[in-house]
């Protein structure tokens, strides 16, 4: 085991979890991803795509103070408290994403027993993924990590 994976290790029991940040590349957004709620509270991780690292990290961190408080949140529904004045809704995230995208997570649990959630965020228009006006950067930005990449109006 090597430093940051100690490191990681050490979060998850002081904090609830560990954030990990991807930077973009390869024509793939940015995105960032907890590691560690399922397995300390046995509910799902969160990622969230397209969005600013310092932002996502502390939107992760307010999904997880706010689940070791009691509060759930379920696929589908609309949540505040997050992203300013906006709301945003969850998705349970596809398990052929995983490899893809969440390493720590399949090196935590050893395999892929384990819940994520993708957080959906509108545009600061208050566009969502599933509306027709939405631009092709929105759509690249947030790639939608459902069973079949389509997201319909929740």
């Amino acid at each position: 085991m090597d430093e940051r994976d100690q490191k990681a290790l050490d979060d998850i029991e002081a904090y609830g979890c560990h954030v990990l940040h991807v930077m973009e590349g390869e024509g793939e957004p940015s995105f960032s991803y907890s590691i560690g709620i399922n397995k300390k509270q046995n509910k799902p991780d969160v990622v969230i795509l397209g969005l600013k690292s310092q932002l996502a990290h502390s939107i992760i961190n307010n999904y997880n103070n706010r689940l070791l408080e009691g509060e759930t949140f379920e696929p589908g529904e609309y949540y505040s408290d997050f992203l300013g004045g906006f709301d945003v809704c969850f998705i349970k995230v596809s398990k052929k994403h995983f490899k893809e995208y969440f390493g720590w997570g399949l090196w935590l649990h050893d395999g892929g027993d384990f819940e994520m959630l993708q957080m959906v965020w509108p545009t600061t228009e208050g566009v969502w993924p599933w509306h027709d006006e939405k631009s092709d950067f929105y759509k690249w930005a947030q790639p939608i990590l459902s069973e079949d990449g389509v997201l319909n109006e929740i």
